[in-house]
């Protein structure tokens, strides 16, 4: 089994920065595209960064430019870096990564169970 833990959530200020960070634990081959979603009440859960195992990262228009997201392939750890936050940011953020539990054909789609990012203006 394999399992994805987010940490750093939080309360802050608007202009502030949080930094997340989402490790992957249990029976990894090897994992591809790690990413970060967020879902805010009432709306639906949209794409905030995206990264590939070499380091390729793509970015909601929304955040580029204010967030980074970044991996530790050896700490099988995804990062996302949220600079100048606004209350828009206000949401649950998911990690997820594709992950190879045994070889290349063993693939499953995993998401944490979310951290709360609470931005006040």
């Amino acid at each position: 089994q394999v399992q994805l833990v987010e940490s750093g959530g939080g309360l802050v200020q608007a202009g502030g920065s949080l930094r997340l960070s989402c490790a992957a634990s249990g029976s990894i081959f090897s994992i591809n595209d790690m990413g970060w979603y967020r879902q805010a009440p009432g709306k639906q859960r949209g794409l905030v960064a995206r990264i590939t195992r070499d380091g390729r990262t793509n970015y909601a228009d929304s955040v580029k430019g204010r967030f980074t997201i970044s991996r530790d392939n050896a700490k099988n750890t995804v990062y996302l870096q949220m600079n100048s936050l606004k209350p828009e940011d206000t949401a649950v953020y998911y990690c997820n990564a594709e992950i190879y539990t045994g070889t290349w054909s063993t693939r499953v789609d995993t998401w944490g169970q979310g951290t709360q990012v609470t931005v006040s203006s």
